[in-house]
């Protein structure tokens, strides 16, 4: 009897550093991968406002012991606009190749004379994050698979839209600013649109917003995601209370499967 109670606890020793050491999830991900690259022109009516880049870096980087894609996102103003408002931002997330969660993110924002530099570092087993640069307050407790707001796109990214009923809303918690977030996106079916390379099928989502000054009504953002492997998006269209803004996909390489234009 004892030799057995001794076995039980040696099992459960185990299962339990075991499960320790799997508390990861595990998404499935056919839609993304190294060396992506994607190109994007803003133009507010017949202006060019900016210009974004999208790069999935072709090397894996290993953070907190973890295999993450590193996935840099820089915008900036150009033309008239860069005059009235000049924008140079880079945010960047290490995502986690098998739970496609966020490790680390940084971003650093120069607008006007606004200025922000900062490193978050996740940790998934205590679910925290740290601000690598406070000295005030720097740990924030946040739920279960968050996200940060690159990583919260891309795990989208890896959802089978066949699966979600017209209408649904899909919810990701993502941490910003100190803030935890509920991101809220509303499947809206899908259509087929026109782009400057072509017809396209697309998936159409609508970030659900809350009530404010900027954006007309509550899905003033339409994005359009291609209908296929990729599921990148082709075009953004925001409406404000004074005008609307478009983003149209100008270049792309590195995706796991060729766009389809007709």
């Amino acid at each position: 009897m004892k030799k057995l109670l001794i076995s039980i606890g040696i099992l459960s020793v185990l299962s339990t550093g075991f499960m320790a050491l799997n508390t990861y999830r595990r998404v499935v991900n056919t839609s993304f991968g190294p060396g992506e690259h994607l190109e994007y022109r803003v133009h507010y009516g017949f202006l060019n406002a900016a210009e974004a880049i999208v790069d999935v870096s072709p090397t894996l980087y290993k953070v907190n012991d973890r295999p993450c894609y590193r996935v840099n996102v820089d915008g900036r103003t150009v033309g008239a606009f860069d005059l009235v408002t000049r924008i140079r931002d880079t945010w960047r997330s290490y995502i986690d190749t098998a739970a496609i969660l966020p490790q680390k993110f940084y971003t650093n924002l120069q607008e006007n004379n606004y200025r922000k530099e900062e490193n978050i570092t996740f940790n998934h087993e205590t679910n925290t994050v740290k601000a690598e640069e406070r000295t005030e307050k720097d740990v924030f407790k946040v739920p279960d698979n968050v996200h940060d707001l690159i990583s919260g796109y891309y795990f989208l990214r890896t959802i089978d839209f066949n699966r979600i009923g017209n209408g649904q809303v899909l919810e990701v918690p993502a941490f910003y600013d100190d803030t935890v977030y509920n991101m809220k996106v509303r499947y809206r079916g899908k259509a087929v649109i026109k782009t400057k390379q072509g017809k396209i099928n697309v998936i159409k989502l609508n970030p659900v917003l809350p009530s404010n000054k900027l954006f007309k009504e509550e899905e003033s953002i339409r994005i359009f995601v291609s209908d296929d492997a990729n599921k990148v998006p082709v075009k953004v269209e925001v409406d404000f209370w004074v005008g609307a803004m478009v983003m149209d996909l100008r270049q792309n390489s590195g995706l796991k499967q060729p766009l389809k234009f007709f």
